[in-house]
């Protein structure tokens, strides 16, 4: 299985991408793992948010391969504890999913578009976050949660 985590625009506070980094090489102890940067769509003087959703939206899913299982990071999806991630990234595993995919959206979010083909949401936590920081938190729970899988004292119950 790879994992992968798709992000729409880019980083621009340079001190979370060392974290970010240290996380993607731990999680690569355990499986093949990578960060794939996708730019933002373009915003015209009149652009409203939900094209430039769309925009997005139409570019992700020219990447995304019919056998691809994908979830949405995204404030609406279901909360996990470390535990119960750990569980949940196991059952992708032992299913044969061959490419599991966790997408962060743009500034404005999802487009409709990614909700109705992708129903599969999770929430990282009820608070807002910047798009850096929810990349390092999600790349620490990731390995969080394969040192819980490999009871690693990472962990400490």
């Amino acid at each position: 299985m790879e994992i992968q985590l798709w992000c729409v625009g880019k980083t621009d506070r340079s001190f979370w991408s060392p974290a970010v980094e240290e996380y993607s090489k731990r999680i690569q102890h355990y499986i093949k793992f990578s960060i794939h940067f996708l730019p933002e769509a373009k915003a015209a003087k009149k652009s409203l948010p939900q094209q430039l959703k769309n925009d997005e939206a139409t570019r992700l899913l020219q990447k995304i391969k019919p056998d691809d299982v994908v979830i949405l990071l995204d404030e609406k999806g279901k909360s996990f504890s470390s535990v119960a991630f750990s569980k949940e990234i196991e059952q992708y595993m032992v299913s044969s999913t061959r490419r599991l995919i966790f997408i962060v959206g743009g500034a404005f979010g999802f487009s409709e578009l990614l909700y109705d083909k992708f129903p599969k949401r999770m929430c990282l936590s009820s608070m807002t976050f910047s798009h850096q920081m929810v990349r390092l938190f999600f790349c620490e729970q990731l390995y969080r949660a394969f040192t819980i899988l490999h009871n690693h004292p990472y962990h400490n119950n």
